[in-house]
């Protein structure tokens, strides 16, 4: 396709398979940002997906973007299981106690069932109306978390690292529930219209665990769960260093890969050079006290570091843009990206 003619979805193809196409693709991860959007609270504005829906395409529109995020929040899977969530007024909605009080309480789980979960109908319906507006024009993004992940929110952080190190029946008997969810769940969004699934798993980073323990429990689970996803997939270790396991990632088959701030531009495009493609890697935290000059200098680094060749996606490297990070900040983005990363990146010492 010619480059004059590209649309949103042509950019991201042409960048997956490592050609250069009209200009870098960006992906603002926008999630609870549409409630500031609309000047809605949070709760309010994950309430409603004529609320979601509006957001996702205003902001599509206003900030040059190149795809539409039907990620809520990450409680909202624990939610499905009846867990409780807790919403503040200008962050993510956080899940509260865990749902899981002892190992014993895993073997009477039962998966929730997607069709009566309230929470996951409305990103259903948001994802299916969004396709319905953009057909195939733009790239809808839906998320699932990793069920080797998702036992941070079910059992808490520390008790799920010592049923990891400790208690591998346990561990077992819950990856195996946790697997046939994040199937059903990714599954049903891409039969809703996403195009893609970001599979979020911050725990595949040697940032929160050792590569050897992460080989010897969770990349068994990930490869089983990432085959029987019926779409392509991008892995997102949350701000997690990326390039120690970028070897491993590449072999379960994910088309993306989502690579942190922790991670040396350099090497890291030497390493995914025709193998992923690389989404990332502005710091979400650090966009907080940008400024407009800062975002041009910061998007400028990573094109010239990562972007000749194709194979990049520009984005924030955490997946989700704070509330706290400015408009400006953001419309300074896409216009840094337009006028830095139109191809051929004739400006970059390519030495």
């Amino acid at each position: 396709m010619s480059k004059d003619t590209m649309n949103s979805l042509t950019r991201v193809l042409t960048a997956l398979g490592h050609q250069e196409p009209d200009r870098v693709p960006l992906f603002l991860l926008l999630s609870l940002y549409g409630a500031k959007e609309l000047k809605l609270t949070v709760k309010d504005y994950f309430s409603s997906v004529d609320n979601v829906v509006h957001a996702q395409l205003a902001m599509q529109k206003k900030y040059n973007n190149d795809c539409l995020y039907t990620f809520f929040y990450a409680a909202l899977e624990v939610e499905a299981w009846g867990a409780e969530v807790v919403f503040v007024d200008d962050g993510p909605p956080n899940s509260g106690e865990p749902m899981l009080q002892s190992y014993q309480q895993i073997t009477n789980m039962s998966i929730p069932v997607i069709d009566e979960s309230l929470s996951l109908r409305r990103v259903l319906e948001v994802t299916s109306r969004l396709k319905q507006e953009v057909k195939d024009s733009v790239p809808i993004i839906g998320v699932v978390m990793s069920p080797f992940s998702l036992p941070v929110m079910q059992l808490g952080f520390e008790k799920y690292i010592e049923m990891l190190y400790f208690n591998k029946d346990s561990f077992t008997k819950l990856m195996k529930i946790n697997e046939e969810f994040c199937v059903a769940w990714a599954n049903a969004q891409i039969k809703a219209g996403a195009t893609a699934i970001c599979y979020f798993n911050p725990l595949a980073s040697p940032t929160i665990i050792e590569r050897n323990t992460y080989f010897a429990t969770g990349y068994s689970v990930d490869q089983r769960t990432l085959a029987r996803i019926n779409g392509p997939t991008a892995m997102h270790l949350a701000s997690g260093r990326t390039l120690p396991v970028l070897e491993d990632i590449v072999a379960m088959g994910s088309a993306v890969l989502g690579f942190s701030g922790l991670d040396s531009l350099e090497h890291i495009k030497k390493a995914s050079q025709n193998k992923i493609c690389l989404l990332g890697n502005m710091n979400a935290m650090d966009m907080v006290n940008w400024d407009c000059q800062i975002a041009e200098k910061q998007v400028k680094e990573i094109i010239a570091a990562t972007g000749v060749g194709g194979g990049l996606i520009l984005s924030d490297n955490h997946g989700e843009i704070p509330w706290q990070v400015s408009e400006d900040v953001l419309l300074a983005i896409g216009e840094a990206v337009r006028k830095w990363g139109s191809y051929p990146l004739n400006w970059v010492d390519k030495k």
